[in-house]
């Protein structure tokens, strides 16, 4: 039976797109398993004059849109906790007016001063929002109550402006309040590499250098900027996708073993793997990192005449390079990045590539055995999740042949239908307390601290943009990356 949780839910931007098409239907999920019941409440605030029946009414649709029966009567009473309240997150006198509504649902829902503020709006206004939940009288006094701040991203656009975005919240809320939410940590197989090393001694004992080659990282996305080009052009990918999701899906594969299973041990040994993370001096960071912006194709148009694009725009759509740990475990095992928009396919995958033998005993004189390749263990987070081992058998012609063949374990679509989506376990680990996926600041900040060194060398250069045709794997340079190391990416379209 599941736990049930009791909170008063205040959205700062609660009738965004976000909000209606992600936030809002992961909590009634979590009310139809029985997380909510009847102590539980929802304030949704935003600049908008709204009602309650209106909201109420948005709140229906944005369930419906989700593929849930919004006219059933478990959805009615679900929407029956929702209120709303407009608000101007910079005038300190509508806080007065969100403190009535929130003790008067704490009585009406016997929330027992529990209180989850979410921040889905602009991060320039984080720390003003911070600072007015606490000086306004809206964050819970009762001692056996908690208050938690879930803020989305980006967290700053540089180690400097990240640091004082923290030092703000940190003058309201406690490290272990706020909650930075990155829903590639609610992603079911990228919880599954701490299951795949920890609980398998196999595996486990060969994670490390002596028997690994080099480990990649691929986030390819299919589509362009569309909607979001506003806000790409002034990030790019490698703010955008390398120093948060990229960088925090490194951090869970070159991590040591925690001492235990708890957010405290697991953030630790994370923020040590990042803290062995070499930063690139100037001339490093311009060989191990290279960047590209897709150019036109038939109808599609290149990025710099996407809508809202300056036409000399410099943003980097695609980002490759190579990550280098100096510590004992991984020193001399690169872990190869990329990422970008208008690839081959939108998918994400971990392959990891282990050494070949020392010597290949079936490549004897006169053989006509082709070289043994690489076992290969490939960890498929979206859109299908899985597993694949490739191994080296003998082939069933006759004489001694090898060949490549996969070991692999995907999850049918019956088991994948039951998954609970990315935001709804990040929101059942929030009401639960528990910080495991989501990202503390010692990570925040020593990935901001990499990212940075390798944006001051790009804006040095100037750019020959665009470089890479749509639905290819980026520009020729990614693969030079690689391929300079006598490696090649596991996934290629010629494959």
């Amino acid at each position: 039976m599941a736990t049930e949780r009791t909170a008063l839910f205040m959205f700062f931007g609660g009738t965004g797109d976000l909000a209606y098409r992600k936030l809002y239907p992961s909590l009634f999920n979590l009310y139809k398993k029985g997380n909510l019941r009847t102590h539980f409440a929802v304030i949704g605030t935003s600049r908008q004059t709204l009602d309650d029946d209106k909201f109420r009414a948005a709140v229906k649709k944005s369930l419906a849109d989700s593929g849930n029966r919004a006219d059933s009567k478990e959805a009615s009473d679900f929407i029956s906790h929702f209120y709303y309240q407009a608000h101007d997150v910079t005038d300190q006198a509508h806080y007065s007016v969100l403190k009535d509504a929130a003790e008067k649902l704490d009585k009406k829902y016997k929330l027992q001063g529990n209180r989850i503020f979410y921040l889905s709006m602009a991060p320039q206004f984080f720390g003003t929002i911070a600072q007015d939940l606490k000086t306004q009288g809206l964050m819970s006094t009762n001692k056996d109550a908690f208050n938690r701040l879930v803020i989305e991203k980006p967290f700053g656009r540089d180690y400097d402006s990240a640091k004082q975005l923290n030092d703000a919240l940190s003058k309201s809320f406690k490290e272990e309040q706020i909650f930075r939410i990155d829903h590639y940590l609610g992603k079911e197989m990228i919880q599954n590499i701490e299951a795949l090393r920890f609980g398998n001694t196999l595996v486990e004992s060969l994670w490390n250098n002596r028997y690994i080659d080099n480990i990649q990282v691929t986030l390819s996305e299919k589509l362009g900027v569309e909607e979001r080009a506003s806000y790409y052009d002034n990030s790019g990918a490698l703010r955008d996708m390398v120093q948060n999701h990229i960088m925090q899906i490194v951090s869970l594969l070159a991590m040591e073993q925690p001492v235990a299973f708890t957010d405290t041990d697991i953030r630790a040994e994370k923020v040590k793997a990042l803290r062995s993370l070499r930063v690139y001096n100037v001339a490093d960071a311009a060989t191990n990192f290279v960047r590209g912006q897709y150019g036109s194709i038939n109808d599609q148009p290149d990025y710099r005449h996407e809508d809202n694009v300056p036409h000399d725009s410099t943003t980097e759509t695609f980002v490759a390079g190579k990550l280098l740990f100096d510590n004992y475990r991984w020193s001399g095992t690169p872990f190869y990045v990329r990422t970008g928009k208008m690839l081959a396919d939108k998918f994400t995958r971990v392959d990891v590539v282990f050494k070949k033998p020392l010597v290949d005993i079936f490549a004897f004189p006169q053989s006509q055995s082709t070289p043994l390749a690489a076992n290969v263990l490939t960890i498929f987070v979206e859109p299908h999740a899985g597993f694949s081992l490739q191994l080296n058998a003998k082939t069933a012609d006759a004489g001694f042949q090898t060949e490549p063949i996969k070991l692999d374990y995907m999850v049918d679509a019956a088991k994948s239908k039951e998954t609970p989506e990315p935001y709804e376990r990040l929101l059942h680990d929030v009401l639960k307390g528990d910080g495991t996926n989501f990202s503390s600041w010692p990570e925040v900040s020593y990935a901001w601290k990499f990212v940075d060194q390798i944006r001051r060398v790009w804006d040095l250069q100037e750019p020959q943009f665009p470089n890479y045709t749509p639905h290819s794997m980026g520009p020729a340079a990614a693969e030079e990356l690689i391929q300079r190391d006598h490696r090649e990416w596991i996934y290629r379209l010629n494959k």
